[in-house]
């Protein structure tokens, strides 16, 4: 092998090592066999369930999808998806925590009106801080405030994860300079969560120096969501390599790939 060839190192969230830096939700999917493949192909390793919505073994009587999601295989990480205050959120996390036998890795988010999705910043700070205390590693969804998302770090959030546009939008990007501002002045992984269309989103969202990226609209509404998920896999990948690498410097002129001396003729 080559001694260029590109190898990445793994990256850490609350003490354990990951090499993939793709992390997926399990909403919105046909069933529970093309959440397995989509899941697969996209090769994710932590992947996200909103407690509130999907049976992991709250209701016996209904599929679990614990059983196609192995907590074997995958690191699985409950949200707080739904919650619409500080206590909800919290309630929901603690039943998180007893369903998945002490697990205490969560992602929290905690929204402020349904239209937008955006996040309530006062209740989220709220409900982090009470977590924390309670020994939870939050895992916190937020806005691009930069001031917000060091005031998360400061609580002892192990993550920090603003929007790239609100929640299923599909926009991409909207605050490329905001992100960036984030990661420079974070000293926990920073991944992008929300706003993700396609895969050139995804690659974006990693040239900007994320850790990583969440999502899952982006992959569950295309219309053929396990080629979609490759894609994301590659996206990220590409991304993450292009942001080691260094970009060129833009130009206003042109600059010619050969230069001129010593031309043959």
């Amino acid at each position: 092998m080559s001694k260029h060839h590109f190898a990445d190192t793994p990256w850490t969230i609350a003490g354990k090592n990951y090499t993939s830096r793709l992390l997926v939700g399990t909403g919105k999917y046909r069933d529970m066999e093309e959440t397995r493949l989509a899941i697969e192909a996209s090769g994710a390793q932590i992947v996200t369930v909103a407690i509130r919505r999907t049976n992991i073994g709250q209701d016996p009587e209904l599929p679990n999808l614990l059983d196609v999601i192995s907590p074997d295989k995958y690191t699985i990480l409950p949200n707080t998806a739904g919650c619409y205050s500080a206590i909800d959120a919290i309630r929901t996390c603690r039943l998180a925590r007893e369903l998945l036998e002490g697990h205490t890795l969560v992602k929290l988010e905690v929204l402020g009106d349904e239209k937008t999705l955006f996040p309530d910043m006062p209740a989220t700070l709220e409900a982090a801080e009470i977590l924390v205390k309670e020994g939870f590693q939050v895992m916190v969804y937020t806005n691009d405030d930069p001031i917000q998302a060091k005031r998360f770090e400061e609580l002892g959030c192990v993550a920090v994860m603003p929007l790239a546009a609100p929640i299923g939008s599909g926009l991409g990007i909207r605050n490329p300079f905001n992100i960036v501002n984030i990661v420079e002045n974070a000293h926990v992984p920073i991944i992008v969560d929300a706003g993700v269309g396609t895969a050139s989103d995804a690659a974006v969202a990693m040239e900007l120096g994320c850790d990583g990226v969440l999502m899952n609209t982006a992959i569950a509404a295309a219309k053929q969501p396990l080629l979609m998920a490759s894609a994301m896999k590659k996206a990220i990948e590409a991304g993450r390599e292009a942001y080691l690498a260094g970009r060129m410097p833009r130009k206003r002129y042109g600059n010619a790939s050969s230069p001129l001396e010593g031309m043959f003729f």
